[in-house]
């Protein structure tokens, strides 16, 4: 069936995928996107996104879209917890190759160099996103202790620099070694 929206006489075909940020953490490191809400006619959607050696896009997962991940240049280290093995499986990806995210699988990317610039596409219009530094951030110390014998003033104090906007990370000013960590713990 034919959508009606294509057989109007001025149907929007094209739109710049640039021309909305997403996210800017500085400027090397930003997304920008296009969906259904810039372009009526699209049946997916995707970000731009754009990397510096060591910046990794935060652990999350997409409720309503399979997510695929195509390097454009750069190299990235990308990850994602298969659900039925309960094991973390983990690529190094060069330009022309993807990787694919199944809907409701926790991943994550980091860049390996600088330069690095991907298209994720949704096979949705519009994804949802629920960021694991969401769940880090509320989940209270006593819930934590309970579940899992965490100290609970260790865990408030580990949490307490959490932010849940910052889709890509590490904070601006935060210790370099943590870097180095996250590419690091995303390679193990």
């Amino acid at each position: 069936m034919m959508n009606p929206f294509l057989q109007a006489p001025n149907v929007p075909l094209a739109a710049d995928s640039n021309a909305v940020v997403n996210y800017r953490r500085d400027e090397n490191n930003f997304v920008t996107q296009l969906f259904g809400e810039q372009l009526p006619t699209i049946k997916n959607g995707f970000f731009n996104v754009y990397l510096s050696k060591g910046i990794i896009v935060q652990p999350h997962w997409h409720t309503n879209v399979t997510e695929t991940v195509v390097v454009i240049s750069g190299e990235i280290t990308a990850s994602v917890f298969n659900p039925f093995t309960r094991e973390r499986i983990t690529y190094r990806l060069k330009p022309g190759q993807v990787v694919v995210f199944p809907k409701g699988w926790f991943h994550w990317f980091v860049a390996e160099t600088d330069g690095v610039y991907v298209l994720t596409i949704f096979d949705q219009p519009t994804p949802d996103i629920v960021f694991g530094a969401d769940f880090l951030a509320v989940t209270p110390p006593e819930v934590a202790h309970r579940a899992y014998c965490l100290d609970e003033e260790a865990y408030a104090r580990a949490v307490a620099s959490i932010q849940n906007d910052k889709i890509l990370g590490p904070n601006i000013g935060c210790d370099s070694s943590v870097s180095d960590a996250s590419t690091q713990a995303s390679k193990s």
